[in-house]
């Protein structure tokens, strides 16, 4: 059986075989990969009137130690979200009562922010949903060839500097 990325591995190969094209393959894959993925995730996130960078963001405050609260900087390295677009969800959740900002005793100047009950009963029955649908994405591996799996992507995003501070 070949893939899309066959094909255009053998396209390559006919008019540049002077090259190797083999990394391609990994990349296309992992591309193609990651937009089927998250249009998989958003049908889950949208039965629960989430997007993926809301769930995320709700997420990243639920897995916090109570009292589930974070600055927005801690939101934006936790969430890979850029601060403009950490500070217009916030501004979207918030509007929603879904979490809510206080001001940061520890920093006169800065702000925390919290999972209101709202947020937190919602991530709360999103999450087993979500868990769920990545289960069934990943229903072609085994538990042996996704930790592999899992293995090789972790060393591949170290290589590339994607660790943590």
């Amino acid at each position: 059986m070949a893939d899309h990325v066959d094909f255009v591995l053998e396209q390559w190969g006919r008019q540049r075989p002077d090259l190797d094209p083999s990394p391609m393959g990994v990349i296309g894959r992992i591309r193609r990969l990651a937009r089927l993925v998250d249009a998989e995730l958003a049908r889950t996130f949208a039965v629960h009137g989430l997007d993926g960078s809301s769930f995320d963001v709700l997420a990243t405050l639920r897995r916090s130690d109570p009292p589930h609260r974070l600055t927005p900087k801690q939101l934006m390295r936790s969430t890979m979200i850029t601060s403009g677009g950490v500070s217009q969800r916030l501004d979207r959740l918030e509007g929603r009562g879904l979490v809510r900002r206080t001001p940061n005793e520890a920093d006169g100047r800065g702000v925390l922010v919290e999972l209101t009950e709202e947020g937190r009963a919602l991530i709360d029955r999103a999450l087993p949903d979500h868990v769920a649908n990545e289960h069934r994405v990943l229903g072609a591996l085994d538990e042996s060839e996704r930790a592999e799996l899992s293995d090789k992507l972790r060393a591949l995003l170290e290589s590339l500097g994607d660790t943590i501070e």
